[in-house]
């Protein structure tokens, strides 16, 4: 496989968040895993739909769980996106193979998972009387600042 950003979605919840985030990897050149059970069957039409024809154009791994993933790729580097971190991902030196790990549409990664990661939990900042952005609006800010700061593209 060429090395490439790796963009994680954990249990994602909406199938065009999905779709969205496939072409916007399959454009990018970046792996899209998916761990976890979605929420949706991966072959809704929403999702399909959203993807466009880029579908063959995509490396797409489902994975059982994120442990599986952290495990099997013990020398990558995992960033975490939370709106519970101060550290902006800007402040990151993203590099190639790293993973880019996304929660759920409604409940984010988990507060365990973030406590153990603390030290690459990291968001991206909003006005504090917001609560989120959309999931596919949040995975193409990180991405493409990883891509611009390694000059691909």
């Amino acid at each position: 496989m060429e090395e490439n950003f790796n963009i994680v979605l954990v249990e994602p919840e909406i199938p065009q968040n999905t779709g969205n985030i496939a072409r916007l990897c399959a454009c990018a050149g970046c792996n899209l895993y998916i761990a976890g059970k979605p929420g949706f069957l991966m072959t809704d039409k929403y999702m399909k739909r959203s993807g466009l024809d880029y579908w063959d154009k995509l490396n797409l791994i489902k994975i059982d769980t994120l442990d599986e993933l952290i495990d099997n790729n013990k020398k990558s580097n995992f960033y975490f996106l939370t709106t519970k971190s101060e550290k902006r991902y800007t402040d990151i030196k993203f590099k190639k193979s790293d993973f880019l790990v996304f929660g759920p549409e409604t409940r984010g990664l988990n507060k365990e998972l973030l406590k153990k990661y603390s030290e690459n939990a990291i968001t991206i900042p909003m006005k504090d009387d917001t609560r989120s952005l959309n999931l596919s609006n949040s995975v193409a800010i990180v991405t493409y600042e990883a891509i611009r700061q390694n000059g691909l593209l």
